[in-house]
């Protein structure tokens, strides 16, 4: 079955938004881009809805909807939230998990701990294994109000990621620091696999937040978040 135009116009426009091809402070005027993706002003307007309630849309007085802006506060706040989503779900991941799943995962993250980063095909294989990671996580949580908190987070931390120029050392550090939160799930450990979460999300955060440090440009607000 085709998919309604609405839908076709909601991904088109999250996908052009997370990769920066819509950066933030572009204005969307319905006009512009009902002609743009070939649909009727009707479902675009339920395209942009959609996109306001995920955050990645702001309605700016005089302008009309403009891509959200980045900063360093808006990458704080979702921190705070990635804090209590990811600690939480590593928990429920390390009582309810596959112990097979995540030992296999765990073998995968000492060979990426080990590794130098410093190609594109090594940062791709890395990122490929913090997806799988996240997706067993998401497997074995069984919550399904969590799951959905954490697949809205990870919109915005997409958009994120892309922004970055990747530091091939941060990669490696970051894939230490997933060795300890994997190993404790596979292990049953409930705490340490939430504790091991937190230094990870600090560290990462620290080291956003470094990047930004003597520059109020919008670019600059736009960091790499290795997580």
């Amino acid at each position: 079955m085709a998919k309604k135009a609405s839908e076709k116009a909601y991904e088109i426009l999250r996908d052009e938004i997370l990769d920066w091809t819509l950066a933030p402070g572009t204005v969307l005027g319905e006009v512009e881009q009902a002609l743009r993706l070939g649909v009727s002003r009707t479902p675009l307007r339920e395209a942009l809805g959609r996109l306001t309630a995920d955050g990645l849309l702001t309605n700016d007085l005089g302008r009309g909807l403009v891509v959200t802006a980045l900063s360093t506060k808006n990458v704080e706040e979702l921190f705070e939230l990635r804090q209590a989503l990811e600690q939480q779900a590593a928990r429920l991941a390390a009582k309810r998990r596959d112990p097979e799943l995540f030992l296999a995962l765990r073998d995968e993250f000492v060979e990426m701990a080990s590794a130098r980063m410093l190609d594109e095909s090594g940062r791709q294989a890395y990122y490929d294994l913090v997806r799988r990671f996240d997706e067993a996580v998401d497997q074995s949580i069984r919550n399904q109000y969590l799951l959905g908190a954490l697949r809205n987070l990870r919109i915005h931390l997409s958009r994120l990621r892309r922004l970055a120029q990747d530091n091939p050392f941060r990669l490696v550090e970051s894939a230490s620091e997933h060795l300890v939160i994997v190993s404790a799930i596979a292990d049953g450990d409930a705490e340490l696999a939430a504790h091991a979460t937190h230094i990870h999300l600090y560290k990462s955060l620290r080291y956003a937040l470094s990047l930004a440090q003597g520059d109020e440009g919008p670019q600059r607000d736009s960091m790499q978040i290795v997580g």
